[in-house]
């Protein structure tokens, strides 16, 4: 059984620091790219950030130069530094990655967590 469990999330004043992290769990065989999405009340799910097993990342205009996402391979994890919050940032952050398990890739999402910037 494969999980990805999020954590990391709050309340913080604009213009502060968050930092998200995700473990992924199970019969692991490999993780290809692994990502952030975001969904605030009202709107659909909107991508934040990706990152390929070979590091390459992307970013949505939004957080350019605010958000940084990172990988550790070695532990399965994810990582989403948020800086420079805006209270439009606000919204539950899903992690999701394409893991190969027991010789099948799937695509997995994490439970979310809230994260909520005040003005």
């Amino acid at each position: 059984q494969v999980q990805l469990v999020e954590s990391g999330g709050g309340l913080v004043q604009a213009g502060g620091s968050l930092r998200l992290s995700c473990a992924a769990s199970g019969s692991i065989s490999s993780i290809n790219t692994m990502g952030w999405y975001r969904q605030a009340p009202g709107k659909q799910r909107e991508l934040v950030a990706t990152i390929s097993s070979g590091g390459s990342t992307d970013y949505a205009d939004s957080v350019k130069g605010r958000f940084a996402i990172s990988r550790d391979n070695a532990k399965n994890t994810v990582t989403l530094q948020m800086n420079s919050l805006k209270p439009e940032d606000t919204a539950v952050y899903y992690c999701k990655a394409y893991i190969v398990a027991l010789g099948t890739m799937r695509l997995y999402w994490g439970q979310g967590t809230q994260v909520t910037v005040s003005s």
